[in-house]
C-alpha cells in the first residue's frame, strides 16, 4: 500500500523520537540502525527513505530532544527547575531526561554540525530559564545571564556526576544532595531577603 505524504511524515517524526530516547539512554555509538529502526516498528531498509545517514539522525534527533528540553524548564522558576532537574528521578530516567546531560560527552566528540545542535539547544534552554524580560544587554541582564549559565552548568555536571556512579552508590545520592543543596542555598537566601523586604515593619 502506498504511504501518504503525511504518513511519511508522521513515520519520520516517530523514528526521531525513537531516535531521541534511545541515544540520552544508551549514546550515539550504543544502538545501531537496524535496533533503531526494529524499536520505532519499521524495517531497517526502511531507514534509507527518510535520511541519508545516521549522522543526518542523530542531528535531528538531538535537536528533537533538546527542544524538548528548553520547553519542559520554560516556565520554571529557578528554585524549581533545581529541584526537579537535580534529582534521582532525572538521574534515573535517562531516556526521558534532559539530552543535554544524557549526550554532552557524546556530543564533544561528534563532527562540528551536532555540536551546533547543541550550541543552540544550550542557547535555547538559557532563555527559557531566563526571567521574563532579561534579555542580553546592561550589566545586570548580563550578570542575570551569568546566573543561570551557572546553574545549568552545575545541575547538569550533577547528574552527569551521580550516573557515573553505580546505581545503588551512596555516592551518587551524595552528590545530587550535596549540588542540590549548594544550588538551593542562595536562591531561598534571596527569596528570604525579598520576603523580608516585603513584611510589614512591627
Amino acid at each position: 500500500m502506498r504511504v501518504t505524504k503525511a504518513q511519511a511524515e508522521q513515520n519520520r517524526a516517530h523514528i526521531v523520537a525513537t531516535a531521541a530516547r534511545l541515544f540520552r539512554e544508551r549514546g550515539y555509538d550504543g544502538v545501531g540502525v537496524a535496533e533503531l529502526m526494529a524499536a520505532a516498528g519499521f524495517t531497517h531498509g526502511g531507514f534509507y527513505k527518510h535520511f541519508r545517514s545516521k549522522a543526518d539522525l542523530m542531528a535531528e534527533a538531538s535537536a528533537s530532544g533538546l527542544s524538548q528540553t528548553a520547553a519542559r524548564a520554560e516556565g520554571l522558576g529557578p528554585a524549581e527547575f533545581v529541584d526537579s532537574y537535580v534529582s534521582r528521578e532525572h538521574r534515573d530516567g535517562r531516556g526521558d531526561g534532559c539530552t543535554v546531560a544524557a549526550l554532552s560527552g557524546d556530543a564533544a566528540r561528534q563532527p562540528a554540525d551536532l555540536r551546533e545542535e547543541f550550541a543552540s539547544g544550550i542557547e535555547n534552554l538559557l532563555t527559557a530559564l531566563q526571567a521574563p524580560g532579561d534579555t542580553p544587554g546592561d550589566v545586570d541582564q548580563r550578570a542575570a545571564r551569568t546566573r543561570v549559565i551557572n546553574m545549568l552548568a552545575h545541575s547538569i555536571g550533577a547528574i552527569m556526576l551521580s550516573r557515573a556512579c553505580p546505581d545503588d552508590s551512596p555516592l551518587a545520592d551524595e552528590i545530587l544532595d550535596a549540588c542540590r543543596k549548594e544550588l538551593l542555598a542562595p536562591l531561598t537566601h534571596d527569596n528570604g531577603d525579598q520576603s523580608a523586604a516585603l513584611s510589614p515593619q512591627a
